[in-house]
């Protein structure tokens, strides 16, 4: 094999390998570096169903793999979920971010949102892309851990 081709080879794979390992670090930065500043959204578009009185919602069950509750929350204020020691629904699953979603308050309606996880956060099966108003009954999905809005 000539020496130029042989060259190139290396040159192109070292640029791959950079690459990757720039692409890992990034990864991990944006994961570690944890919540952003909410962004101001129009809550009243975020809600794609219409408002279901009498659903309020006032505590998030975690359940585990088999559906079972495994712990609840009281909803009296904003909730940060995630795997940080700083959230106040701490989840273990390597699957959730360090800060996931938060659970938010606008006027008597409940809201979540996804805070830029890796993984995303599902409302009753549909990604969470910006805030979406919850209602009692509803199922949250962060990673492989579930959550249960409930009245």
């Amino acid at each position: 094999m000539p020496p130029f081709l042989l060259t190139l080879l290396k040159v192109a794979f070292l640029g791959g390998l950079y690459l990757f390992v720039y692409w890992c670090l990034r990864t991990s930065a944006v994961d570690l570096r944890g919540v952003m500043p909410p962004k101001t959204a129009d809550v009243k578009e975020a809600s794609s169903q219409p408002a279901r009185k009498g659903r309020t919602p006032r505590t998030v069950f975690v359940l585990n793999d088999k559906g079972a509750q495994v712990g609840s929350i009281p909803l009296n204020g904003n909730l940060q979920i995630g795997r940080s020691e700083g959230c106040q629904i701490r989840l273990s699953d390597t699957f959730v971010s360090q800060y996931h979603a938060r659970i938010f308050r606008r006027g008597e309606q409940w809201f979540v949102e996804d805070l830029g996880s890796t993984n995303g956060t599902f409302l009753n099966d549909r990604r969470v892309t910006k805030p979406a108003e919850i209602h009692a009954g509803d199922r949250l999905v962060l990673g492989q851990s579930a959550l249960e809005v409930r009245r």
